[in-house]
């Protein structure tokens, strides 16, 4: 539990810039990029039957035995219907595939409204580090991230807003950081209001740049350093 206390202080990358209709977590306006850059990622494979598995969430290594993800993937789900594929650039083929034997949820996770979105996968067996499998590096309660700080989201989310297919190479984006309470003024009167544990990220009254369905439980990175998980946001 150790790894998760640490992460109080992230909370969840919640948001989008501009409130709209969806509340799913997209790659949109960003480019394909290889797993050479992110060698962190991880694309996480869900099964409804044990035959077929297809990317649902995204996440991060933070060590030889654990996967940082958010919470919202896992909920109600057992470790079984779930895989990993470490050190591939694709969602759907290459790098190595691990079983997970224990989920742990944030104690907090509120599943109305996303707060304290953020979870541990602990996998059946040992990552091997090499070129292209590492660890993440995550920030701590007072690494020194501001308003309209440029960031980067990476995954294997859907690239539009009317599409259901993933997309089978990683891809990443710049976005900023937004300012707290504009973020909490934007979302005010809707279902999911933004609370301390979230951060809020996007390219504030443009769009066309963000994270989205299936880039859920995806790292959002500052100078190469994890200051968020993919949680929700509105178009």
């Amino acid at each position: 539990m150790r790894t998760l206390i640490a992460l109080l202080a992230l909370g969840s990358v919640a948001v989008a810039a501009v409130p709209a209709a969806s509340n799913n977590a997209r790659i949109i306006g960003g480019t394909v990029t290889t797993i050479n850059q992110y060698p962190v990622m991880a694309s996480l494979l869900l099964t409804r039957d044990f035959v077929h598995w297809r990317h649902n969430c995204g996440g991060s290594i933070l060590n030889q035995r654990s996967i940082l993800s958010a919470s919202h993937c896992l909920y109600r789900r057992q470790p079984n219907v779930y895989r990993a594929r470490l050190g591939s650039s694709f969602a759907s083929s290459g790098g190595v595939i691990f079983n997970f034997a224990q989920f742990i949820m944030h104690p907090n996770y509120n599943s109305r409204n996303q707060d304290n979105d953020i979870a541990v996968m602990r996998t059946a067996s040992r990552i091997s580090y090499n070129n292209v499998i590492q660890r993440a590096y995550i920030a701590g309660p007072n690494y020194p991230l501001l308003d309209n700080e440029r960031v980067w989201a990476a995954g294997w989310g859907v690239t539009s807003v009317d599409s259901l297919q993933h997309s089978e190479q990683l891809r990443h984006v710049q976005v900023y950081t937004i300012n707290q309470e504009i973020c909490r003024q934007r979302y005010a009167g809707r279902s999911r209001p933004i609370t301390d544990n979230m951060l809020c990220s996007g390219v504030l009254d443009v769009g066309g740049r963000d994270q989205c369905q299936m880039d859920s439980g995806g790292p959002l990175f500052h100078n190469g350093v994890i200051v968020g998980v993919c949680s929700f946001g509105f178009e």
